[in-house]
């Protein structure tokens, strides 16, 4: 993923209204990091039952669901997971966000502005949050018309080449690797808080 500067100065632009308007408020002393740890932790266990569940025919055998298949929703709380673990990030920084717009995306530019151009967090666990929000915004038909219209004509180009059972198994791989992917950002940010407590 590469942020180009005109995005960077978008979210400059917008970051600097919302300390403004006090979307993004500043606090001397962090309040719900660890409600906002909780939630990242139980949407990162969700994942991981839907997962198994979605995967081992004697889970599903058990549980009185054959055939269970919540690899969609693997791939949402996935996302949360990393969402929650973002705002537990934010809060630990004295970042507190109130909004009336969009909470994922102020939560996205804030974690953008104080982590991301400063350096404060590698790209690459910026670009696991990107994909974990696309990736779930995409599945759950979110998506803007310019990026569902580029996913249609890629799509119809290859329309054909899958069966039922192929397709299963690309949303069970992209529901393995959000999966994995919530896993590391939760372990890697609450590492990096971790260091930061004096």
């Amino acid at each position: 993923m590469i942020i180009e500067d005109k995005q960077i100065k978008e979210i400059r632009s917008r970051v600097t209204q919302y300390l403004k308007d006090g979307t993004i408020q500043t606090k001397s002393k962090p309040e719900h990091v660890s409600f906002f740890l909780a939630n990242a932790k139980n949407s990162l266990n969700s994942a991981n039952v839907l997962f198994d569940v979605s995967t081992k025919k004697d889970l599903q055998a058990s549980m009185g669901f054959p055939n269970f298949d919540g690899y969609l929703w693997v791939i949402n709380a996935s996302y949360y997971s990393m969402f929650y673990t973002v705002r537990a990030l934010l809060e630990n920084e004295g970042l507190k966000l109130r909004s009336d717009l969009s909470i994922h995306l102020v939560t996205f530019d804030t974690m953008m502005h104080f982590f991301y151009i400063t350096g404060k967090l590698e790209k690459r666990l910026v670009e696991y949050f990107v994909q974990g929000r696309d990736e779930a915004a995409e599945l759950l038909g979110h998506t803007k018309a310019e990026a569902l219209m580029k996913d249609y004509l890629f799509e119809k180009t290859k329309r054909g080449e899958f069966t039922y059972e192929m397709g299963k198994f690309a949303i069970e791989s992209k529901a393995r690797t959000s999966l994995e992917r919530a896993g590391k950002f939760y372990e890697e940010i609450t590492r990096i808080m971790a260091q930061k407590k004096p």
